[in-house]
């Protein structure tokens, strides 16, 4: 009880709001002085900051293009579907038994019979060697169902069950699951999001040593004021802020650029790539980053620019003592 009294005694205290209030005034003269230095230098501060900006634009970008093709082949997955090859000697009237037979299974959404005479002219109009076929005597296509599972049976174990049980059908011939280049898509995404990974990790390092190396030479450009400032009192905490909030600034602008250059690759490869899938009958639009992705790299760089400036001066400001 006389604890809590005292606390709320130190809070109302006229002197801890006064130093409260001149705590927060110092760094925001220092946030905004940090600033001005900065603007001092423009070209050398573009030039670091577009260099930030590149290193955090690839792995972003590549991110943000992986994104859309997960988007893009989860509609695919949605249309797997089995093929299931007739033997020759079955009619067109038991195939059609066959077809209503699978229809009524709990796990098949739909079941497009394709005839022999189908097939063929089907593959006539479409392989290019119709011309050779008509040399034929018989058509050596069979008869193919088209089965198309429900949407909640397309997981992998659903799937591969219903595959297996067509396959085990005395009409069946041979049955194929449509859908295997998909997941062979799906192993190429995981091992390019692994490499994007990777190669984000590498350039954030990169990043770290430009934002510490550009640190390290405004520290060296600044020695004599440095070592009078230790002369008259000042704290390594005093001396280390401005160049925390320069850190602070490259990688906020860094942040910036990088997403001004995703944003425009977006926009510029969106129109191709709508007309690309327009081909293929699939209406796809190519989505840039989101608004949380947008605040995660500008967190990020952020991140990385007072890290990398935290490093360089802790390493180099215990090389300067007064004489």
């Amino acid at each position: 009880m006389n604890s809590n009294k005292r606390k709320r005694e130190t809070l109302n205290r006229p002197g801890f709001i006064t130093l409260l209030r001149s705590y927060f005034l110092r760094h925001v003269q220092v946030f905004f002085y940090s600033l001005g230095q900065l603007s001092r230098v423009p070209i050398s501060t573009l030039m670091t900051c577009m260099v930030i900006g590149i290193a955090l634009a690839l792995p972003m970008g590549l991110h943000t293009l992986l994104k859309n093709a997960q988007q893009l082949s989860g509609g695919w997955e949605s249309t797997a579907q089995i093929s299931v090859f007739l033997k020759k000697k079955i009619t067109a009237s038991q195939a059609q038994k066959i077809q209503s037979d699978i229809q009524r299974w709990p796990d098949v959404i739909s079941v497009d019979y394709i005839s022999r005479e189908r097939a063929l002219k089907e593959f006539q109009a479409l392989s290019g060697f119709g011309d050779a076929l008509k040399a034929l005597n018989t058509n050596p296509l069979p008869s193919v169902l088209i089965v198309k599972p429900k949407l909640s049976q397309t997981n992998e174990q659903a799937t591969q069950k219903l595959l297996s049980k067509l396959r085990n059908l005395k009409q069946t011939d041979k049955a194929q699951l449509d859908m295997q280049w998909v997941r062979r898509l799906y192993a190429i995404m995981n091992i390019v999001e692994r490499g994007v990974l990777i190669l984000g990790f590498l350039l954030a390092l990169a990043v770290l040593l430009v934002v510490g190396n550009t640190i390290r030479l405004a520290i060296q450009n600044r020695r004599k004021e440095i070592v009078v400032m230790k002369l008259i009192g000042g704290t390594d905490a005093f001396i280390r802020r401005p160049f925390l909030y320069t850190g602070f600034w490259y990688g906020l602008f860094g942040g910036i650029i990088a997403w001004m250059l995703v944003s425009f690759t977006m926009l510029s490869i969106s129109s191709p790539i709508e007309k690309l899938t327009t081909l293929y009958q699939n209406q796809f639009e190519l989505s840039g980053m989101s608004f949380l992705t947008t605040l995660s790299l500008l967190g990020i760089s952020i991140i990385l620019g007072l890290v990398g400036s935290w490093f360089a001066v802790g390493r180099h400001l215990r090389e300067i003592e007064p004489q």
